[in-house]
């Protein structure tokens, strides 16, 4: 990410949940790794296979950290995770999906329900998490099938 989506932002300073925030719609704080994070959904959406069928990608599996895994599959060469990265953002992990579903049920941002969207987190060498927006269902896929990716930044 660049400087500028690293900024810190102090909590006396976030908008409302679901106000604009750094090029997206703020949808919760949360603590990752000890910090506090400000995570913001953006307004992109993006459409591709998750990665390489059969070829396990170290460093994906986190099922927290949607940046890590995002990360490691650009690494990989995934075109999804590489186009991620280029806004400036990542692909949301399985607990960072959880949270954009809690805000959707909240009527706090939008997000398609009549697609399965890509998650970051990798089950193994065959599988990724996906989930569906429409009740929030979270399953697993094989990682060449062509999904939609909605990313996310972090603050």
């Amino acid at each position: 990410m660049t400087k500028q989506a690293q900024q810190a932002v102090l909590a006396a300073e976030l908008p409302e949940r679901g106000q604009p925030l750094a090029g997206g719609v703020f949808v919760t704080r949360h603590w990752l790794n000890g910090v506090e994070r400000a995570l913001i959904l953006l307004p992109d959406e993006l459409s591709g296979p998750w990665g390489e069928y059969g070829v396990e990608i170290k460093g994906a599996g986190s099922y927290s950290d949607g940046e890590a895994n995002t990360r490691a599959m650009a690494e990989a060469g995934s075109v999804i995770a590489i186009k991620a990265l280029e806004l400036d953002g990542f692909i949301p992990s399985c607990l960072e999906g959880q949270l954009l579903m809690a805000a959707k049920a909240e009527g706090l941002v939008e997000l398609r329900e009549n697609r399965w969207h890509w998650l970051s987190s990798q089950r193994s060498a065959y599988d990724a998490y996906g989930v569906v927006f429409e009740d929030g269902w979270l399953n697993l896929y094989g990682k060449s099938f062509e999904r939609l990716a909605r990313p996310v930044r972090s603050l």
